[in-house]
């Protein structure tokens, strides 16, 4: 597909939803690999390249309202409260109206608002059931409840996908799009997720910070390089072993003004490249 956008403005609508990304240092990557996630479901699944575009887009800018959620919730280590969770409810509304005085904001608005639907009518922010959900939001959601499920948080490892797979097979028709659920794990069970789960970008696998899981982005890392962890603040160095690394712990810690946030331009411009045709 030939990409009739000016790039410049679609690059400024996917910084916005790379600036949540960088308020919290234990997503590295969320971003990208549920935007793949949802672009190779949307091709497993039969649809056109604008349409592959619409779900790789959505999946890129769905969290976008998180920009709303304090810190104390965002990267709340244990349980939410009900009333914290009430708080997070809100980001898909949050979402919306952040974004809908951009020029392209229709590309991708039903993905924000809606990716917390459920076919079985109990999600939210509005309680669509069945063909009332706009078919980005289930693509997303499929994607996004995935990536969740296999990626570590500091307080649990991510689950293997053999074991995500099993899981998400009983969602169909409750939490999960079943049309499009078996799409997608057609897809997992055949290893054509494999090169996306645990990445940050293609080819480049997260690494492993000791104290905090695999959250250290490595695709500006070389071999040998000093590394700051946004967690936790302890300094590695990182060592290439075949596509994982090796995480060699120096005793320092940086300084607050290098653990400053900025957003990630590489996976975007990957984005913006593969779907440009």
């Amino acid at each position: 597909m030939k990409l009739d956008l000016d790039k410049r403005l679609l690059t400024s609508l996917m910084i916005m939803g790379s600036v949540v990304e960088a308020r919290d240092a234990y997503t590295g990557g969320h971003l990208w690999r549920v935007a793949q996630f949802s672009r190779l479901l949307a091709r497993g699944a039969g649809m056109d390249e604008h349409q592959v575009f619409l779900m790789a887009l959505g999946g890129y800018l769905h969290d976008l309202g998180k920009v709303g959620v304090p810190d104390s919730v965002l990267n709340k280590a244990g349980a939410l409260t009900d009333e914290e969770y009430a708080v997070i409810r809100t980001h898909p509304a949050t979402g919306r109206a952040m974004l809908q005085e951009h020029p392209l904001a229709p590309l991708a608005l039903d993905a924000i608002t809606y990716h917390h639907e459920r076919p079985d009518g109990r999600g939210y922010p509005d309680g669509l059931d069945g063909d009332a959900i706009p078919l980005v939001a289930n693509v997303v959601a499929i994607a996004d409840t995935f990536d969740a499920m296999t990626s570590t948080r500091p307080y649990r490892r991510g689950m293997p996908v053999e074991r995500a797979v099993e899981l998400l097979a009983s969602e169909g028709g409750r939490q999960l799009d079943a049309h499009l659920l078996g799409h997608f794990l057609i897809l997992a069970r055949a290893g054509e997720l494999d090169h996306v789960v645990g990445h940050s970008l293609t080819g480049h696998r997260l690494a492993d910070c000791p104290y905090c899981g695999p959250i250290i982005p490595t695709h500006e890392v070389a071999n040998g390089d000093l590394h700051a962890c946004r967690a936790c603040s302890g300094v590695f160095r990182l060592h290439r072993k075949g596509e994982d690394w090796v995480v060699e712990e120096t005793g320092d810690h940086a300084a607050l003004a290098d653990l400053r946030p900025e957003p990630d331009r590489a996976p975007i411009g990957e984005l913006i490249r593969e779907l440009a045709g």
